[in-house]
């Protein structure tokens, strides 16, 4: 099978195209026909060497699968060859998904929601399941509640827009201006053009010095520092980025804070969750850009530039057919 290899930790330019034996699934297994992946901000963390520690190289890297059964392993009781289904990897655990084909455990598997393409569902998986985490479970957000949600024209943040809006929150988001009327479809409530105008300014205008119960941070720099500057009492804060300093958390004492980190788990369940929103039509992934397996260095490129003009995410069309 065709696969992009990681050869050397680095730019872009790191990967090859190789041909390599197809996967055998073991007990438990399921071996999948991949259609499509997608790229997430993780996936360029761990070309650079972000993770060196845990991606023992040459490796395949990926994380986002939309496919079909191919064959399964003894005692896979749940799917049969022909199903399309769609995940995410096992992080730091076995090969990934920029490969004709990937091996995975049953129990992480979902079915492909039947009114997405395979395009869309491999934009989904990650981050659906990365927000659901966030806000369902760590932020445990509610009806009636008010979140921000930085970078709502991002990967991560179109998709917190549309589970927020339909956990029934009002959302609040900062993007630049050009993308205003792309989050205004999304479900967000107030915008907020970042490089015009403090957020937290924003915030405070808008709740009459209330704040928001939640902060959902997609960004890093001082958002955990300012965020209770935003918060409600008793708001919470969750973050899915990597904290390169420790931060000054002092303000949020007085907010009787509490702070989420997330790393998303695998499992079949937020899959299913997702996926009764999206036959609901209460969310749908937005596939801003589409490249080829082949021209996985440009779309990685693309993701990590700064102004790179991208709503959504980037989706790798690996079967050759789905590529517009």
């Amino acid at each position: 099978m065709k696969a992009m290899i990681l050869k050397s930790f680095g730019g872009p330019e790191s990967f090859e195209l190789s041909d390599v034996p197809k996967p055998v699934p073991g007990a438990g297994q399921v071996l999948v026909r991949v259609h499509a992946t997608s790229i997430n901000p993780l996936d360029y963390q761990v070309r650079r060497g972000d993770y060196a520690d845990l991606v023992p190289l040459p490796a395949i890297t990926g994380h986002d699968v939309s496919g079909v059964v191919e064959e399964v392993g003894p005692g896979v009781t749940s799917f049969a060859p022909g199903d399309e289904v769609w995940y995410t990897p096992q992080i730091f655990d076995g090969p990934g998904s920029y490969a004709e084909y990937h091996v995975a455990a049953e129990s992480i598997i979902g079915r492909k929601p039947k009114s997405l393409s395979h395009l869309e569902a491999a934009s989904l998986t990650l981050v659906g399941g990365t927000v659901w985490e966030a806000l369902t479970v760590r932020a445990a957000l509610r009806v009636g509640e008010s979140i921000l949600i930085h970078g709502g024209a991002g990967g991560v943040g179109h998709v917190a827009i549309q589970v927020a809006k339909a956990i029934g929150a009002r959302v609040f988001t900062t993007v630049r201006e050009a993308n205003f009327e792309f989050a205004r479809r999304m479900g967000a409530d107030v915008l907020i053009d970042y490089e015009k105008e403090d957020y937290v300014d924003a915030i405070l205008r808008e709740t009459d010095g209330h704040g928001v119960d939640v902060v959902f941070d997609t960004i890093g720099g001082d958002t955990l520092t300012r965020s209770p500057d935003v918060l409600a009492q008793l708001g919470r804060v969750v973050s899915i980025v990597d904290i390169a300093k420790p931060q000054n958390l002092v303000q949020a004492w007085g907010k009787n804070a509490s702070y989420h980190f997330v790393f998303t788990r695998q499992n079949r369940g937020k899959l299913d969750e997702l996926s009764a929103l999206v036959e609901r039509g209460q969310l749908r992934p937005h596939v801003g850009a589409v490249y080829s397996l082949a021209d996985l260095a440009l779309a990685h490129a693309r993701l990590e530039s700064p102004n790179n003009g991208l709503q959504g995410k980037i989706a790798i069309a690996v079967e050759p057919s789905l590529i517009p």
